[in-house]
């Protein structure tokens, strides 16, 4: 189960909001050994696509260096598919190399009258793909 608090959620689904119709992505890190997300970190889109992410290299490369430094680890992997359900794409799954990361997808299509807003969330290891429940607290 995810365990994430309002306001990162609220984050989340803003930043998915905000670059639609383009596809958002970003992480939420944790104190290592912990799957407690806390630190919001939004990334550009470098792909600048409504159909695919993919996070800028040097961001990136940034970012893994923060978090060693800061003895962190992506507790949340996120994206959002602005056109099709909140589900790993066969590129998702591909992609998925944090095997204790929760993946969370937003659903952005409601913002055209496409489909129902979605946030959902996944653990992906080994090509398999597993939805959690998805727990939404003020504070932890």
């Amino acid at each position: 189960m995810l365990t994430i608090t309002q306001d990162l959620y609220d984050r989340i689904v803003a930043h998915a909001r905000e670059d639609h119709p383009d596809e958002a992505c970003g992480v939420v890190a944790g104190p290592a050994g912990t799957d407690r997300p806390e630190r919001f970190v939004p990334m550009l889109n470098a792909a600048r696509s409504p159909t695919f992410y993919e996070f800028d290299s040097q961001d990136l490369l940034k970012l893994y260096r923060e978090l060693d430094d800061r003895d962190e680890e992506p507790v949340i992997i996120y994206h959002s598919h602005t056109a099709t359900e909140a589900y790993p794409s066969r590129t998702d799954i591909g992609y998925a190399n944090e095997p204790g990361a929760h993946y969370v997808l937003v659903c952005t299509a409601d913002a055209d009258g496409l489909g129902e807003f979605q946030f959902r969330s996944f653990r992906i290891l080994d090509g398999e793909v597993t939805e959690e429940q998805v727990k939404v607290v003020q504070a932890y």
